[in-house]
């Protein structure tokens, strides 16, 4: 098939080099331009060392990236991690219209940090959706939903690195084929199911040591590598990652203040909540490098977040 790609970074580099491996005609290559002084874009550089044609408009609503759109001739438009806002009169262009990722169960979790929010609610199960893009944000129609489930100890990295990546960009390609096969279906997003969250970042991923420690945990995890949980260490940021939890079940069985690291050994911290003990393996301290947590300076009996 003949295909435009709109992406960036590594996972639009990713949907690239897999078309392009399955012996697909890849037209154009849409991708935001570089901040200045940002590292140069991977799917950019990819596409450019492959002798594409790649576009690099500040708006794709520009008549412009329109006429680039149209020129480009293409069965379908493929939507690979889009941050610039797609409007009708681009996405409606190529044949059979143009396919978006997006890495949530929609349509629960829209917006566009849908990978750290369930992890952060303790949720066990999440997944991928390929859908057609709509003036709505991450509202459109459902063609294909990839599952996956995420256990106690899963990260963000975990989640995305090691499943949603690679599962988003096979199920680009399954869902490309159904449609310009003809031989896909739509389904409507049930909005009595729907559910938006903003941009986890950095006051969202605040440590609160006085919540339990489930929610603790989960807030590491889900902030583990980016943004990173953290607190406070005598004035200083403190990022918290690798985190494990360990409930009681008696009376008097947690030991230690709330927020109070009550052990620094064996490559962790061990810092007591409600509920329990959270067990962190890696930590970075102000603009210290991130380290095994026993290793980042700070003993037993220290009290976090003051």
């Amino acid at each position: 098939m003949k295909i435009a790609i709109v992406g960036q970074q590594d996972f639009g580099k990713a949907v690239l080099e897999a078309f392009l491996k399955r012996g697909d005609t890849v037209a154009a290559v849409f991708c935001a331009p570089e901040k200045e002084g940002a590292r140069p874009d991977t799917l950019r550089v990819a596409a450019q060392e492959a002798g594409l044609r790649v576009h690099q408009f500040k708006s794709l609503r520009a008549p412009e990236a329109v006429a680039a759109m149209q020129a480009a001739d293409a069965d379908i438009g493929i939507m690979a991690f889009v941050l610039q806002f797609a409007p009708q009169e681009f996405v409606t262009i190529p044949k059979h219209g143009t396919i978006q990722f997006h890495p949530s169960l929609l349509p629960k979790y829209r917006g566009p940090s849908s990978i750290n929010w369930p992890i952060t609610r303790g949720e066990t199960e999440t997944g991928l959706t390929i859908f057609r893009p709509t003036d709505g944000l991450d509202e459109g129609a459902i063609i294909l939903q990839k599952r996956t489930p995420v256990g106690e100890n899963d990260t963000l990295g975990s989640v995305y690195f090691d499943r949603l990546f690679g599962m988003g960009v096979a199920a680009m390609q399954e869902a490309a084929a159904l449609v310009v096969a003809g031989k896909h279906q739509e389904l409507v997003q049930d909005e009595t199911q729907a559910s938006y969250e903003g941009w986890f970042r950095e006051a969202e991923a605040k440590i609160n040591w006085a919540n339990h420690a489930d929610v603790i945990h989960n807030l590491i995890r889900g902030c583990d590598p980016a943004p990173g949980a953290w607190t406070t260490c005598n004035g200083v940021k403190l990022q918290l990652f690798d985190s494990r939890k360990e409930l009681v079940r008696t009376f008097g069985a947690v030991k230690g203040k709330i927020g109070e690291v009550t052990a620094a050994a064996d490559g962790k911290l061990v810092i007591t909540a409600q509920g329990g003990r959270i067990h962190v393996g890696k930590a970075k301290l102000g603009d210290a490098k991130k380290v095994a947590a026993d290793a980042a300076g700070i003993p037993a009996g220290t009290i976090l977040g003051g």
